[in-house]
């Protein structure tokens, strides 16, 4: 590969319809602006270089499925950036058991604006571009000092965009101020409130609390609840993706649920869920499932590991990544909802692998 470097489409990435792209039109824009990126990042991080070398030869591909990946556990045991130091604006790093070894993804300026863009496209396709009274159910006290900012933080801030008049439901111990809501709701009964939270948070704090406390409260026909992060603890116990809904709506009257699947190791890759329940590809990123023994490329409705694909990344080489999660596409251009690009569910993680979510996951300032 050419050691010429080129100048990253950060920029131009999301200058297209989020979810327009029919699958010929969209694969060749992804591959000219991954092969694209790849190149950027050969020629700008020595450790990404040496690895593409050696392994992939020249990097360059004919399609999606054969573009260079890395596994994302790399990021806990190597830093790769193609920035110099004074261009790290933001450091963002996942957690771990203590003594666990963690990611460290370090974020430019244009990096960084690129995702919040990205949240604001996707966002207005699932909720509309009205600002919606916001509830958050989580705590503010830890993003009053920015020494102990964090990426939950991070995901609370950059969903705070969309809303307005917002309340943090909870105090420093996770336990919900049920009066300060029934006040709040008062204020205007009738308005939709857009709720954000990750998942096993609402899940104990919000749902099961309301459960415990005895609360009856109703809210406002047209309200949205977004969650993400991890479902290992839903999973242990014995909650799926229905039944979580189905409490919504039961305990609150909540009917519009939506999941997001991302990661912190990836900058962008935000996955919604449509109202049919199926995780959707946006036109600036991809998934590909691989074989877990060959890992070749799975036909649809095959289970296997999630590559993860995204233009977004220009500060780090992470456009290409082969995750620790267990997914399948369910088809391409084709999900009733009418948005075209892969639709896709996330099974789980993979057995016997370190497990994390992106709830569990903070961001410390760039020295």
């Amino acid at each position: 590969m050419s050691a010429s470097p080129e100048a990253s489409p950060v920029a131009g990435a999301l200058d297209i319809d989020v979810f327009g792209l029919d699958r010929d039109a969209k694969r060749a824009w992804l591959l000219q602006g991954l092969q694209s990126l790849t190149r950027f990042h050969h020629a700008r991080c020595a450790p990404y270089s040496a690895m593409l070398d050696a392994l992939w030869r020249s990097g360059d591909a004919n399609d999606l499925e054969a573009l260079p990946w890395l596994p994302v556990r790399l990021f806990k045991q190597i830093d790769l950036k193609s920035i110099p130091d004074d261009q790290v604006s933001r450091t963002l790093v996942s957690s771990g058991t203590t003594g666990a070894a963690v990611s460290r993804i370090f974020l430019d300026a244009d990096t960084a604006r690129a995702q919040t863009r990205a949240l604001t496209r996707i966002f207005s396709h699932f909720a509309g571009n009205r600002r919606m009274r916001m509830l958050v159910v989580d705590d503010a006290s830890f993003l009053r000092d920015r020494s102990r900012f964090n990426a939950r933080a991070a995901g609370i801030l950059g969903f705070s965009n969309f809303g307005r008049d917002h309340l943090y439901l909870l105090d420093e111990d996770l336990q919900p101020d049920w009066r300060a809501l029934a006040e709040w709701l008062a204020k205007a009964p009738d308005e939709p409130v857009l709720l954000f939270g990750f998942t096993f948070i609402v899940w104990q704090s919000f749902v099961q609390a309301a459960q415990r406390d005895g609360i009856d409260l109703r809210f406002p026909p047209g309200s949205m609840l977004v969650h993400g992060g991890g479902w290992k603890k839903m999973e242990e116990q014995k909650v799926d993706n229905t039944a979580y809904k189905a409490a919504l709506a039961g305990v609150f009257g909540i009917e519009r649920v939506h999941n997001y699947y991302g990661m912190v190791e990836q900058v962008g890759s935000i996955f919604f869920e449509c109202e049919q329940g199926h995780l959707h590809a946006p036109a600036y990123a991809d998934v590909i499932v691989r074989d877990l023994q060959t890992l070749a490329p799975a036909a649809d409705g095959q289970e296997g590991a999630l590559q993860v694909l995204s233009l977004l990344p220009g500060s780090y080489p992470g456009h290409s990544l082969l995750t620790e999660d267990l997914g399948i596409v369910h088809g391409e251009d084709d999900c009733p909802c009418g948005r075209l690009g892969k639709h896709f569910s996330v099974l789980g993680r993979l057995k016997n692998v370190e497990v994390r979510g992106c709830s569990d996951t903070r961001t410390v300032p760039s020295a």
